[in-house]
């Protein structure tokens, strides 16, 4: 038998043509047209996630740029008020809107690049054109003395002050600083940190959002 006789009869014997050659389907079939819109949805579905994604990252990222950053706290320098591991949302735009204000606890940049961290936390005592003076436990700014609340009264007291600072006037443009807990402080009575520039100040801290045990509003 003849090579292309025995291929026919096997193809009529066990239809193998079905596997060979098998019917090409109709682009212009309702079953097509269905398979085309559903990947053409799907195509649409996937590029539209991908837009609202990138979108999405840029807005985050804006907003930590510009609007507001969580930053740990790292230390014991705000005993008292905030600790070594609590997380603080600042807000960025605060000083882009209006100078700082007495009793503002704001982030910084260390100006002089003198020490390991990169920013600090501090609490504004002093703003421009003030006269202050630290001494005995107490903070005098034009001569009268601060009643400062916010500190905790066992980290202030006689031999627990840190350091005293002479009467000093506070320059234009600039702020004085201070943390919460001053024996344990490096801040504006510190030659290496001195005078914070407005320029310097990231931002204002405004509440704790972690741990939650924590919590609480600056």
């Amino acid at each position: 038998m003849a090579a292309d006789d025995w291929w026919a009869q096997a193809v009529d014997q066990f239809g193998l043509d079905d596997y060979i050659e098998p019917a090409a389907v109709d682009p212009a079939s309702p079953v097509a047209a269905g398979v085309a819109k559903k990947g053409k949805r799907k195509l649409r579905v996937g590029v539209e996630w991908l837009i609202i994604g990138v979108f999405a990252l840029a807005a985050a990222l804006l907003m930590r740029a510009f609007v507001v950053q969580q930053f740990a706290v790292d230390g014991e320098s705000m005993m008292g008020t905030l600790h070594s591991g609590d997380r603080v949302i600042v807000n960025k735009l605060s000083y882009r809107l209006h100078d700082p204000r007495h009793g503002d606890v704001v982030v910084l940049k260390d100006d002089k690049a003198s020490l390991e961290v990169r920013d600090l936390i501090k609490r504004v005592v002093a703003l421009p054109g003030e006269t202050i003076e630290y001494r005995e436990c107490q903070l005098f700014v034009d001569g009268e003395r601060v009643d400062e609340s916010y500190l905790d009264p066992s980290l202030v007291r006689p031999g627990h002050c840190g350091d005293s600072q002479a009467l000093v006037k506070v320059e234009a443009g600039r702020v004085f600083v201070m943390g919460d807990n001053r024996n344990a402080s490096l801040d504006s009575r510190a030659a290496a940190i001195g005078q914070i520039p407005f320029g310097h100040l990231i931002g204002r801290a405004f509440v704790v959002v972690w741990p939650f045990s924590d919590w609480s509003w600056l």
